[in-house]
């Protein structure tokens, strides 16, 4: 046993603070669309450029429609033919009806004019189908923006022969981006039991180049589901982009500060570890100190947040502890 003058010793701290997680973020838009064609034809106009800002229902793109325009003018007289070829019948059925009722022709007759009235009026409604199928291909013709947004790259020219699903561009709604992140399954659950989902203040975002996103975000969306494999659940975090600076498909570090209430705290310095477990002193009564194993939970700055080992009223030593031994008496400094 030696006696040691001189030695920093602080308490241990209870109190309420705050933990910052980083996470590895995937930035996606509010809204990211692909415009492909529905028809076969050429692309004979294009109405916009790479980078514009649109507004929904703004014309996009033209495909060629005249070959779909005489499709259309023949289903039309279809359809007036059908027509009349059904009224004509339905006046036969009033005729034949007429004559059944005077008894002068058989109920058979009546009944095979209603047949063929019948079988005409399936013939309006084909022809009404094919007419409405016609005005939908044209109507295809005109591709208009979905929502208000950024177009993106246009990889074809005007004249250029579409197919059906041939890429046009993709209309990106950027004014706000959603950043997913993975939680683990240890944090989830921390966070739902101490109800800190609500409490979170700050949701931030570090760009590429290091610096701080201006603008702060709102925690709003976890998966139903744990991933078996990694055992980690996604969350969802909005940020505004007024500025256009945040990207689809873009990368960033996610920034989390949650409160954390009536946790003890310890300086990283005035731990020790023997054989992969972490100790401190814990200075006794009669100024002797004694190895004290303790478990830490996170790290916060230059602190340990304690998870057990402690009590929270203990007096440990802060400096020199690679000079100390079990039962060693030290003459105590007191540091804040």
């Amino acid at each position: 046993q030696n006696e040691i003058k001189s030695i920093p010793v602080t308490s241990v701290i209870t109190k309420d603070t705050i933990i910052e997680q980083t996470f590895v973020a995937d930035i996606q838009a509010f809204k990211h669309v692909d415009i492909t064609a529905r028809i076969e034809g050429i692309l004979e106009k294009i109405y916009i450029d790479e980078g514009q800002r649109v507004k929904k229902g703004q014309p996009l793109f033209k495909i060629n429609d005249s070959e779909f325009r005489i499709e259309l003018s023949k289903a039309i007289a279809s359809y007036n033919s059908s027509i009349a070829d059904a009224k004509v019948a339905e006046v036969e059925v009033e005729r034949v009806q007429l004559l059944v009722d005077k008894k002068v022709v058989a109920i058979s007759e009546l009944q095979l004019a209603k047949s063929k009235h019948n079988a005409l009026q399936a013939k309006v409604e084909q022809a009404l189908a094919e007419k409405s199928a016609a005005e939908r291909r044209i109507s295809y013709t005109l591709i208009t923006a979905p929502f208000d947004g950024v177009v993106e790259r246009l990889p074809l020219k005007e004249g250029s022969f579409l197919s059906i699903g041939s890429l046009l561009t993709a209309v990106t709604d950027v004014h706000a981006m959603y950043a997913y992140f993975n939680l683990s399954e240890q944090d989830y659950f921390r966070i739902i039991q101490s109800n800190e989902k609500q409490e979170i203040d700050k949701v931030q975002l570090i760009l590429p180049d290091g610096s701080l996103y201006a603008h702060q975000g709102t925690l709003q969306y976890a998966v139903s589901e744990i991933d078996e494999n990694t055992g980690a659940i996604t969350f969802r975090a909005s940020f505004p982009n007024p500025e256009n600076i945040l990207k689809h498909g873009a990368s960033a570090k996610l920034v989390l500060e949650q409160p954390i209430k009536n946790v003890m705290l310890i300086p990283q310095k005035a731990v020790f570890e023997v054989q992969d477990k972490n100790y401190v002193y814990v200075l006794s009564e009669n100024n002797t100190v004694k190895q004290q194993a303790i478990v830490p939970s996170d790290r916060l700055a230059a602190f340990y947040i304690i998870q057990s080992g402690l009590k929270g009223n203990e007096k440990i030593v802060l400096e020199g502890i690679q000079n100390l031994r079990e039962g060693d008496t030290i003459t105590p400094t007191q540091l804040p």
